[in-house]
């Protein structure tokens, strides 16, 4: 694992930024393409902000969610919101976005077209994740009904995830995806989340799903 600290977030939000930014660039020159794969909820809206107005060639990036709710984009906890509103805007808006949400009853019902869509963008070039307290990673709870098969290594890319401390339903990156990452970062702010990330340090993935790729990450934290 490679740490960084920063003095405040508003530093660490923008050169994490910068950083996805030279890492996606340097995939497109050497492979005419990228895949960027990013996390919902608020924590790393800075970030979408810096990147949706850096010069890149969005027309061939695929953007897509660690993971999203199973909720339609009218819901207020629709992470495909978020992302529309805070990255694909700007410069960013020419980027393809690959669903993780269908207009079906259960995440069952669409898990194969979306796995279908998700296939010609991997692997996923720049990885961007974030971790709860609970040391969760995308929908991978400890606990979840799936967690498990999510995390073996002949998972499919996609499954759905249910955890009582999801709320919702949830479609969910499997591990080997995350891991096939060209680079990985993990984002985290707080005393709290600081504290968790040591602890999974000592933990097995089962318990601590981070665990499973911090051999690889570089951790970005700032208090």
């Amino acid at each position: 694992m490679e740490f960084h600290d920063y003095p405040d977030q508003e530093m660490m939000m923008l050169r994490v930024a910068q950083r996805i930014s030279s890492e996606l660039g340097q995939t497109l020159r050497s492979e005419g393409r990228a895949t960027l794969s990013v996390p919902g909820g608020s924590t790393p809206g800075p970030v979408f902000d810096t990147l949706s107005g850096t010069d890149l060639d969005w027309a061939n990036i695929a953007v897509v969610l660690n993971d999203e709710r199973w909720v339609p984009e009218d819901s207020p906890r629709s992470n495909t919101a978020l992302l529309r509103q805070r990255l694909l805007t700007g410069n960013a808006g020419a980027a393809t976005l690959v669903p993780l949400y269908a207009d079906a009853p259960s995440p069952e019902d669409a898990l194969d077209a979306l796995a279908e869509g998700l296939h010609p963008h991997l692997p996923i070039s720049v990885l961007l994740l974030g971790m709860g307290a609970d040391m969760h990673t995308a929908s991978l709870f400890p606990g979840a009904d799936n967690l498990a098969a999510a995390m073996a290594s002949d998972a499919p890319p996609l499954m759905a995830m249910r955890a009582d401390a999801a709320g919702e339903p949830r479609v969910t990156l499997t591990l080997p995806v995350l891991r096939a990452a060209l680079h990985v970062h993990v984002l985290i702010t707080g005393a709290e989340k600081r504290a968790a990330l040591e602890r999974a340090r000592k933990l097995s993935p089962d318990q601590a799903p981070i665990a499973a790729l911090l051999d690889q990450a570089q951790v970005h934290w700032a208090a």
